[in-house]
């Protein structure tokens, strides 16, 4: 697992986390092993936990010298946490998934292929992970996430089937240029095809938890999220698109 490339990393994997103990420094060492030969750096944002979750990664540092820990003074939620990673990255692509465990680290690289491949259409600038097949959730939870995924799909046309799943692959140059809300990570997509990039998806695998419990309530994520989907609809119908810019 050591990595010893002074060049700066072309990968830079993001991982929000709250209240993450025993599951943080697990999920560093899987990282580090799918990535395995690849130059790439692990960057954890603490969101102001009230658990050992910033002392274990700071401790997990020396086993890990590609891990980075980032910590919040104050809780700010998981998309403000994802973008402080990203503004902490160093890679041109960025990779996120949940601090939780539920997103298996052995398929960052088929998001990360995917964005990168040679032949990846112009204006490419995400490919998101699909856990419809594959969630190990509930059925309930499983219940209200479609009907959640379809109104949103259906009011935004973003073409995403699963916008809650935390694995991602993107251009970071491409994500500083969305504009930023509360609750924005469940919008990319959207936000990406509003900026006239090209998203992609692929299907990927899904986990229980094992330590831990969720952050979200199924009522709470609903409300949160057709009050965002509104939003979204008003940002949508502001947008004017260049299409290009060209130089003289």
């Amino acid at each position: 697992m050591s990595q010893t490339s002074s060049a700066p990393p072309e990968i830079s994997v993001v991982v929000p986390a709250y209240n993450e103990a025993g599951n943080v420094v697990p999920l560093a060492r899987e990282i580090a092993e799918a990535l395995e030969g690849r130059n790439f750096e692990i960057i954890f944002v603490d969101d102001h936990s009230s658990d050992t979750t910033r002392e274990e990664l700071v401790a997990a540092k020396a086993e890990l010298p590609m891990l980075r820990v980032v910590s919040h003074r104050h809780n700010a939620g998981q998309s403000r946490s994802i973008r402080t990673g990203v503004m902490h990255a160093r890679g041109a692509v960025v990779a996120t998934l949940d601090g939780d465990g539920q997103n298996p680290p052995q398929d960052l690289p088929t998001v990360i292929d995917a964005l990168t491949r040679p032949d990846a259409p112009d204006g490419l600038a995400l490919v998101g992970g699909d856990r419809t097949a594959n969630r190990q959730d509930s059925a309930w939870k499983k219940f209200a996430s479609r009907a959640g995924n379809g109104i949103r799909k259906g009011l935004l046309n973003d073409d995403c089937n699963d916008t809650g799943c935390g694995l991602k692959a993107f251009r970071r140059q491409a994500y500083l240029e969305l504009p930023f809300f509360d609750h924005q990570h469940r919008f990319i997509p959207a936000l990406m095809n509003r900026e006239g990039y090209l998203c992609e998806f692929r299907p990927v695998s899904h986990r229980h938890r094992t330590i831990g419990s969720s952050k979200y309530t199924n009522f709470g994520r609903l409300f949160a999220s057709l009050t965002d989907i509104l939003g979204m609809m008003w940002l949508n119908s502001r947008a004017r698109s260049p299409r290009g810019t060209d130089e003289y």
